[in-house]
């Protein structure tokens, strides 16, 4: 055969061998594709689950770091607020039950320290002064307690007068003692119809320096002196010795409804006067 025929009846052959190599490979390579692609694909089939518990304990969601934060620490662990930091821990409560349970401070200075007005310890009275009497001058407010007075304080000497002033209580007061008829105990209602001064306090004073006893009670008045004259006998009681002062300015405007609507006078024998009475006689 001619080597130009025998070229062209090989070449199909060749053709033919060569498109069987190429279905090989390409058989192998697609072979080959699923068996290394399977593991991958189980293995990302493998991983999902475990980032899906990861989001689940708070590694990558947000959403989850307060269930992470309340696992690892506990917000109250360890901290009970009723043992490290008792709400009452240094304050005794029998503090706050004595100071409910005690008589205001407004009732009188030193109340109770003696007992009644006309029972011992006493100091001994001065020159001038009657040991075991106690005189009571005062205006017109203590005529609505006189009578109740006198019964909290058998043997009591009231001298009380509509509209009397201060300086007229001084002039009285200085008249008994010269006299030798002033008690040992004195007891002073004034400063309703008037102001009155720190020289005028110390000038009473004075006068009753000697006494065993000087209570003063304070005013309880609409009237632009009221607040003044208070003060002059709070600071005036303060530096005066043997002196207490009952506070019924404060105890009036705690119960107005024990005084008339002028808020000044009581009823004579009632609610008011009887209290009233009965803490001047049991001031010390």
């Amino acid at each position: 055969m001619p080597a130009a025929l025998l070229r062209r009846a090989r070449a199909p052959r060749l053709v033919l061998a060569g498109l069987g190599v190429a279905l090989a490979l390409g058989a192998s390579a697609c072979g080959s594709g699923p068996t290394t692609a399977a593991p991958a694909a189980r293995a990302t089939r493998h991983r999902s689950p475990t980032a899906t518990a990861k989001d689940a304990h708070g590694t990558q969601a947000p959403r989850s770091s307060s269930t992470s934060s309340s696992t690892t620490v506990p917000p109250t662990t360890g901290v009970p607020p009723t043992t490290v930091v008792p709400p009452t821990t240094g304050v005794p409560q029998t503090t706050t039950g004595s100071a409910s349970s005690a008589p205001p401070a407004s009732v009188a200075t030193g109340a109770g320290d003696h007992g009644p007005i006309t029972s011992p310890p006493l100091p001994a009275p001065g020159p001038g002064f009657v040991e075991g009497k106690v005189t009571a001058i005062g205006d017109s407010v203590m005529l609505d307690y006189q009578t109740a007075l006198e019964q909290d304080i058998p043997g009591v000497q009231v001298t009380a007068v509509v509209g009397r002033q201060w300086t007229q209580g001084e002039a009285l007061l200085a008249q008994l003692k010269a006299q030798g008829q002033l008690g040992a105990v004195v007891i002073v209602g004034l400063g309703t119809n008037g102001p009155i001064d720190a020289a005028q306090f110390d000038q009473m004073a004075s006068i009753l320096s000697g006494a065993s006893r000087i209570v003063f009670v304070n005013i309880r008045v609409d009237r632009t002196w009221q607040d003044p004259n208070n003060a002059v006998l709070a600071n005036g009681v303060a530096t005066t010795p043997n002196a207490t002062l009952v506070h019924w300015h404060a105890l009036a405007d705690e119960h107005p409804t024990w005084l008339y609507p002028t808020q000044t006078h009581m009823p004579p024998g009632g609610t008011g006067a009887q209290a009233l009475a009965s803490i001047v006689a049991s001031s010390a």
